[in-house]
């Protein structure tokens, strides 16, 4: 079965559906195609063997391409051990493996993990960048508590699924943008510091030569930068909490 694996990434230039600027400092970037990257894994019980380790300039993460048996390609994120000739596998009755995928319920305790769902269908949605990794704290009936890389535990239901391991390119952290052209090639455009520009133009700024921005930190637009809170109280997730993360 022949299948789309690549497609031509859009550049939108950090514009909106309306073509108004909603994030700044971006465009300019390199011509890139998207690796179609399968997030669900829903071929149940069909083994895949990985047929090559690739570089993919959209993520930090490395990726796989897997051959199935029943003749379909995908790719998906590699762990950091997985190797070329690899079997993987998505089942509930999958070997605790690198690179398997199943429901948190069927995977040992302090177990790591990536790629986690927030509910059972919903594929991939947090733990994806490289290096990362989750790890399975406690199975109690059907909630499995999780540590999150950012140290918060979190219940999750027991038939969301994720992948066994860590991501792969755990050194990714170690890399330096040595020049201005890697940034414009990601397509990062320069930032001025509010503090640099004319009053009109952004809280900081003003004042007789170089001088402090004399108030707590603002955005361009007045609100407060720093230090405030902006989690809604009544989140509905607040209750699958069981411990916040360090600050």
């Amino acid at each position: 079965m022949r299948n789309k694996l690549l497609t031509i990434k859009k550049k939108h230039s950090g514009r909106d559906s309306q073509g108004h600027v909603s994030t700044r400092h971006r465009g300019g970037e390199h011509k890139r195609f998207l690796r179609l990257i399968d997030w669900k894994r829903n071929k149940t019980d069909i083994k895949a063997k990985v047929a090559s380790l690739e570089y993919d300039p959209n993520r930090s993460a490395n990726i796989a391409l897997l051959n199935y048996e029943d003749g379909f390609k995908a790719y998906i994120l590699a762990t950091a051990n997985l190797k070329v000739g690899d079997i993987v596998v998505s089942s509930t009755k999958a070997p605790i493996r690198e690179g398997n995928r199943m429901p948190l319920k069927n995977i040992p305790v302090g177990t790591p993990i990536n790629s986690l769902e927030f509910q059972p269908g919903r594929g991939a949605q947090i733990v994806k960048s490289a290096g990362s990794a989750a790890f399975i704290q406690s199975i109690d009936a059907n909630k499995v508590t999780v540590k999150l890389p950012s140290g918060e535990l979190r219940l999750f239901p027991g038939d969301a699924c994720a992948t066994i391991g860590q991501i792969s390119n755990v050194e990714h952290s170690n890399i330096k943008l040595v020049k201005a052209g890697d940034s414009r090639h990601r397509g990062i455009r320069p930032t001025v510091r509010g503090v640099a520009q004319n009053p009109h133009s952004h809280p900081h700024g003003g004042g007789e030569g170089r001088s402090s921005i004399g108030m707590n930190p603002k955005t361009p637009w007045g609100k407060v930068a720093m230090g405030k809170k902006t989690r809604k109280q009544k989140k509905a997730s607040n209750k699958l909490i069981v411990q916040r993360r360090k600050k």
